[in-house]
């Protein structure tokens, strides 16, 4: 059984409103569903909790950038995995929500409490639904976006292989706009793509190509496979699995 990590951006589940797109959610869901389906072992990464909440209430006064953070995490975690819970019961799979903090992936008991389970839900069948836990996290205490949380997770859990998926089809040698642009499919250990990084932010999210990267590198020097692909893609999930010559995406091949 293979083991994959799974991390949906926020620019993967919001549409260009910042409202959550609950019909590519549902998707990504059916596309879960049928990895398991077809063997695999899935942990899900999923961004998406600040942007349900800034829409579940309207604040009359004004707010510092750690209270929203705090308050719209709070309401829209509780809406995320809610929807989660709902459309992942189609199927018949139990999911489990972890909030997590960057801590408890440095050695010691927090992790080895954290990793314990994490094994435990994935032999007893459950979807873990992995999310930073922004309501204490702040400041030196967070993690630098889900990229880095995702490719944690991979490394702590022995992942086969970790897919990052946002907007965009992967890394290019230029703007993705560009005409002379052209999409880089393979990465070999070694390869330096630092100069076709864009360094622009997430328009949703804290993240961007430059933190996708630096987790693609890392993760696959640990040994792990990682795709970069585009979420809002019908079929992702299933097409890399299954047709991965026709599917535009970013693989960064594993350090052996």
């Amino acid at each position: 059984m293979k083991r994959i990590v799974v991390k949906i951006g926020s620019n993967a589940l919001t549409r260009h409103d910042g409202k959550l797109d609950v019909t590519r959610m549902s998707a990504l869901v059916d596309q879960i569903a049928w990895l398991r389906q077809h063997g695999c072992e899935v942990i899900l990464v999923s961004s998406g909790a600040v942007a349900c909440g800034r829409r579940e209430l309207k604040v009359e006064h004004s707010l510092d950038s750690v209270e929203q953070r705090q308050l719209f995490s709070a309401l829209g975690q509780v809406k995320l995995v809610g929807l989660y819970y709902d459309l992942f019961r189609e199927y018949h799979i139990h999911v489990g929500q972890v909030l997590t903090m960057k801590e408890n992936f440095r050695p010691g008991e927090p992790y080895d409490n954290q990793r314990a389970c994490m094994t435990v839900m994935l032999e007893n069948g459950v979807l873990p639904i992995v999310n930073e836990n922004d309501t204490v996290c702040v400041t030196e205490l967070m993690f630098t976006d889900n990229d880095e949380l995702s490719g944690l997770m991979a490394q702590m859990m022995g992942a086969d292989t970790l897919v990052l998926l946002s907007n965009i089809d992967g890394i290019f040698t230029g703007h993705p706009d560009a005409a002379d642009s052209r999409l880089i499919r393979n990465v070999k250990p070694g390869d330096d793509l630092s100069a076709y990084i864009q360094q622009e932010k997430s328009a949703f999210g804290r993240g961007g190509m430059s933190s996708k990267y630096a987790t693609a590198s890392s993760v696959s020097q640990a040994g792990i496979r990682v795709i970069i692909a585009n979420g809002t893609r019908d079929n992702i999930l299933v097409d890399l699995m299954e047709r991965p010559d026709d599917v535009p995406h970013t693989e960064f091949m594993p350090n052996r």
